[in-house]
């Protein structure tokens, strides 16, 4: 190939690389941006990055941007002062502060979890566990008021166990490092999410002996959720965004465990993909993952009754006023 020849291709490769970039950064300015808030960067919320990954929000024309906001509360906060357009949170942060009577209602729309997320943990090895041997322990549980928690005292009072009396329960210990107190030697149980569990399990630091989300049955754990200006202004948006998700559920239930953590390995960098797998195929075996977006009236009122067991209910709040069902009807309906 002369000299001559090869300017010729090498300026027709960037004519064309420089082509691409332009349809590119024009197709990207087609898409509507839609401000996420996720409490927590968890596997339990697989389809939502599965979503982002796999490029179904793009197919409907929108762009996520995803921040991670510690706590439900500062979430919330996010949510409220129109630092996000959409939060991912414990469905009971939306009846805190609906009980407020605030003027600008949270409307719940989108479900993501359908079951607790937490495992029950033991320092030492159990071949035959039984509830009853939390009797006289000390149990690491969770922030007070949070769903983790107030799933975790009403899966123990199933089992007869009084949470302030029969164990010693420490819950004063921030979201963060209720793992790293535990494997400094705090508790003799602990209430840990997915990856953390089966990493101590891996590392001989604990041992998974039950599963929250199977003894509590369903429940609307976390949920995608907006204010009612948002939703009555950019309906479509919500329709859209739910599109996805669904999408999304749908495909995490088609494909193995193993494929689901190899596409959503970049959000968790530092968990090995054999250590992902084994988080997403537990809870997918009990279908913690929730199958379509629809948040039922059942679901709503079993979270009040658990919240109401935990003396955390405000007030009981009907159904039909804070859940937007109407969507993910017609999502699934299509």
């Amino acid at each position: 190939m002369n000299k001559l020849m090869k300017r010729g291709l090498i300026l027709l490769v960037t004519v064309v690389a420089a082509i691409g970039l332009t349809a590119c950064k024009q197709e990207d300015k087609h898409l509507q941006k839609i401000r996420i808030a996720e409490v927590t960067r968890s596997v339990f919320y697989a389809p939502q990055y599965v979503a982002i990954e796999k490029g179904f929000f793009k197919e409907e024309g929108l762009d996520i941007e995803l921040t991670t906001v510690p706590g439900g509360d500062k979430t919330m906060t996010a949510l409220i002062s129109n630092g996000a357009d959409i939060a991912l949170v414990g469905t009971e942060t939306s009846i805190y502060v609906n009980s407020q009577g605030t003027e600008d209602a949270i409307i719940n729309f989108a479900q993501l979890t359908q079951t607790d997320g937490t495992f029950l943990v033991s320092r030492e090895p159990i071949d035959n566990f039984t509830w009853d041997m939390l009797n006289g322990s000390t149990f690491l549980g969770q922030r007070k008021g949070g769903m983790p928690q107030m799933v975790g005292e009403f899966v123990l009072k199933k089992h007869d166990i009084d949470p302030k009396n029969d164990l010693e329960l420490i819950q004063n210990i921030d979201f963060a490092n209720i793992s790293s107190s535990f494997a400094s030697g705090t508790g003799d149980f602990v209430q840990l999410f997915e990856p953390t569990a089966s990493i101590f399990e891996k590392e001989g630091k604990g041992h998974i002996v039950a599963s929250f989300g199977k003894e509590s049955g369903h429940v609307p754990y976390t949920v995608f959720m907006t204010k009612e200006s948002y939703l009555k202004e950019n309906k479509e948006t919500v329709e859209k965004f739910t599109r996805a998700l669904y999408k999304a559920q749908q495909w995490v239930y088609e494909h193995s465990s193993e494929e689901v953590a190899k596409v959503i390995q970049p959000f968790f960098e530092d968990t090995e993909l054999d250590i992902l797998t084994s988080s997403i195929e537990r809870y997918k075996e009990q279908k913690s993952f929730a199958e379509n977006p629809l948040l039922d009236k059942e679901e709503w009122n079993h979270l009040q009754d658990i919240m109401e067991e935990a003396g955390e209910l405000p007030e009981r709040l009907d159904h039909s006023n804070y859940v937007n069902t109407e969507i993910a009807e017609k999502i699934t309906n299509e």
